[in-house]
């Protein structure tokens, strides 16, 4: 049997060589690939000549987007084109609309043209992609990790259907990976994988195939052999070698080539930990590696609102106008709003109550602990609904000269649960002081 690590020399990375040759190979997005749907008329080659609309993937990494544009052009038998936003240029997509144009009138070939990250093209880029899509000469097929409402001009989007790529559920990604452990194209059965190990692939990839497979091929390198019931032994993957390969493989996808993954955990864990000098390192090696500076505002607003929230209520507002203002003025004046929002979150008061609270309330209702509404708080508006006793007995708070009055609110279930509970820091200490009274008012107690 070939080894482990004479089968990685030289090849292509396992997750580019298990990319399915067809729809029929994906794995996960269900809910885009029934009998019928868009895509799926797409890859028909018998439907090609009249199915023609262009399609915006909205998706988190991982997802399948590339792998979902590739299939459709094999199975269809159309000519697949494939640029990047990041390298491509007006110049580059003009000239594969005529190319697209050429192979139509000379040879009645329909090209597809994939273009990755379309949300990092400007507006007179993706203004060039509009008469090769208007006219039919190519079928667009565009990939964005971002709301395309807010990356993609209007006109584009108007002549595009978007379709949004889920995560991967944890049984998507072991088909995935026991499917590349014994595929030809894949590790070709030299290697066999612990459960345990499937299992910290599967935990360490979160809905992501690239991260799991690239994880995967990393550990196998690592396996030691073992010897099975029939004497022979076999290299075998254990949780260990996945610990031991994950940092690997998570860098290997870094786009940047400075710690990535590393360097943006390090930023939200300075911040939250009160360290401004060190945010502010870890900031500069982001800008200087070339990070999207949207992506960096994204996190200061993640950041706000799990570790601050209502300890300080500005921090939300202030993180969003940065992130507002790098979307205007651009880089690298950028750097200025996403310092000033750094400092100001790094140095200001920390509170992740509301954060807990939610995840606690789904928590609750993901166990089933939900009921009825109360019928006091159902709607009582249409007709029919009186007589069904909604809205009877509900107090109208405003009546009351202190705006809170004695009612239940939440489902019999779940009375008197408590999901957020705020700490005595910056402002949410007035939030703590003043929810204690309402707490006893609601609870019909005294105020």
């Amino acid at each position: 049997m070939t080894s482990p690590t004479a089968l990685f020399q030289g090849q292509t990375p396992l997750a580019v060589r298990m990319r399915p040759s067809s729809l029929d190979e994906v794995a996960g997005q269900g809910h885009l690939l029934k009998p019928g749907s868009p895509l799926v008329k797409l890859a028909d080659p018998d439907a090609s000549a009249s199915v023609a609309s262009s399609v915006i993937l909205w998706g988190p990494p991982g997802t399948g987007k590339t792998t979902l544009a590739q299939a459709i052009a094999r199975s269809s038998g159309r000519r697949f084109v494939e640029l990047s936003a990041v390298t491509a240029g007006v110049r580059d997509v003009r000239e594969v609309m005529q190319e697209a144009l050429t192979q139509r009138d000379l040879y009645g070939q329909s090209t597809i043209l994939f273009l990755d990250e379309i949300h990092r093209f400007t507006k007179a880029q993706q203004d060039a992609l509009l008469p090769g899509v208007e006219n039919g000469w190519v079928v667009l097929i565009a990939a964005t990790t971002e709301n395309p409402s807010f990356s993609v001009i209007s006109p584009l989007l108007s002549r595009s259907l978007l379709l949004t790529l889920r995560p991967l559920t944890d049984e998507d990604l072991r088909t995935l990976i026991d499917r590349a452990v014994e595929d030809p194209r894949g590790l070709a059965g030299a290697v066999a994988l612990h459960d345990e190990a499937r299992d910290a692939l599967v935990r360490l990839s979160s809905g992501d195939a690239r991260r799991a497979l690239t994880a995967l091929e990393a550990a196998a390198s690592l396996a030691e052999p073992v010897t099975g019931d029939d004497g022979a032994a076999v290299p075998e993957v254990a949780a260990d070698h996945v610990a031991q390969a994950v940092d690997r493989a998570l860098l290997r996808y870094d786009r940047q080539g400075d710690e990535h993954y590393d360097v943006i955990s390090a930023f939200i864990k300075s911040i939250r930990g009160s360290d401004v000098d060190a945010a502010m390192h870890y900031l500069a090696r982001m800008i200087e590696a070339g990070e999207d500076p949207r992506f960096i505002a994204r996190r200061l607003i993640i950041s706000a609102a799990e570790d601050i929230g209502l300890a300080d209520p500005h921090a939300l507002p202030l993180a969003v106008a940065a992130a507002d203002a790098v979307q205007l003025i651009g880089m690298p004046e950028g750097r200025i709003p996403l310092a000033e929002a750094t400092a100001y979150l790094a140095t200001t008061a920390k509170s992740n109550a509301a954060y807990l609270a939610i995840d606690a309330a789904i928590a609750d209702v993901r166990a089933g602990g939900f009921g009825r509404v109360p019928i006091h708080l159902r709607d009582a508006h249409y007709a029919g609904a009186k007589r069904l006793g909604h809205g009877k007995g509900y107090v109208y708070p405003h009546d009351s000269d202190i705006g809170v009055v004695s009612q239940q609110h939440l489902p019999d279930e779940l009375r008197g649960r408590r999901y957020y509970e705020p700490k005595a820091m910056g402002a949410e200490r007035d939030v703590q002081a003043r929810l204690q009274k309402i707490r006893r008012i609601l609870d019909g107690n005294s105020a």
